[in-house]
């Protein structure tokens, strides 16, 4: 049984911040001995051009990608705020291929395309050859990694492929990313498509503790998608697993008895907004009419 850890999760109000501070090129923010570590100030030469500024607003939508009307309120709710970086957490309907992409993910999305993260779901990985990859070469220049990083103000963000969730090539990659970018700590968040731990209906994947156990010591948030619905856990060995599937497709019944649970929504389609600056995040669970279902703050340490 995997112990219940104390980390700092509490529900707050958090007033807007404008960004602030130049980007240069080639060096490294933060670099100082009182200041954060912020990363490379060029982007880095990762598939996803890392962030330097002191804060960023990262959005996160799991299976959203069908083409129907709350799919795209979902999308077009996003569209019209602020976004510096969007992780889609998988899914496009029904499996993935190139004219699924154009009809239900391009359509809703191809105005983020520039500043998505992408992770494979399972419903496109059987089409990843003539679908996913083709679509991620066709306008960003190269398919998108099974595993790729990169950072935004102080945090280190790592696409991981759960549809693989044992194979050992991904945990050397996972070992080897943490061991080479020491300067982050716990300011880790790692997505996938499927979580390790969930109170919907596809409930935890227990194929995914490797993962996980990798992560922790060195991550604080995990976010998937898979269980059509909103899900905060409560933290476990420092880790707090949040649950967004719910950006268009029918919505999947929560077990609201699960003690893990510290929220769930299972009414409502919408998606997760990120607010980061070194040390912090924090995680609102927004409807697709714009309200705020629930906001929480998950802290970290660099090293």
């Amino acid at each position: 049984m995997l112990a219940l850890a104390t980390v700092l999760v509490v529900v707050v109000t958090v007033a807007k911040h404008d960004d602030s501070g130049s980007q240069g090129s080639g060096e490294v923010a933060g670099a100082t001995a009182h200041s954060p570590f912020l990363g490379a100030r060029d982007g880095g030469r990762g598939w996803m051009r890392s962030r330097s500024k002191r804060v960023s607003v990262i959005w996160a939508i799991g299976d959203g990608a069908d083409g129907g009307e709350d799919s795209r309120a979902v999308a077009a709710m996003v569209r019209a705020r602020r976004v510096d970086r969007f992780l889609y957490l998988g899914d496009v309907y029904e499996t993935g291929t190139a004219g699924e992409f154009q009809a239900k993910y391009d359509s809703a999305y191809h105005d983020l395309d520039g500043i998505t993260a992408p992770t494979i779901g399972n419903h496109e990985w059987p089409n990843i050859a003539t679908g996913y990859a083709p679509y991620w070469t066709a306008v960003r220049g190269s398919p998108a990694p099974a595993q790729y990083a990169f950072a935004a103000s102080g945090w280190q963000l790592i696409s991981l492929n759960s549809n693989t969730p044992t194979a050992p090539d991904q945990l050397s990659w996972l070992q080897a990313q943490i061991s080479q970018t020491p300067r982050y700590g716990t300011c880790r968040i790692a997505f996938m498509h499927h979580p390790r731990f969930s109170a919907g209906s596809h409930g935890d994947l227990t194929a995914l503790q490797g993962i996980f156990g990798e992560l922790q010591g060195h991550a604080s948030i995990v976010l998937a998608g898979h269980d059509h619905d909103m899900q905060r856990m409560r933290p476990v060995n420092g880790i707090t697993q949040y649950v967004d599937g719910a950006g268009g497709r029918e919505l999947y019944p929560v077990n609201r008895s699960d003690s893990r649970l510290a929220f769930a929504d299972d009414t409502e389609h919408g998606a997760l907004r990120i607010r980061l600056i070194p040390g912090r995040a924090v995680l609102t669970f927004v409807a697709e009419d714009g309200s705020t279902l629930d906001r929480s703050v998950v802290g970290c340490h660099q090293r």
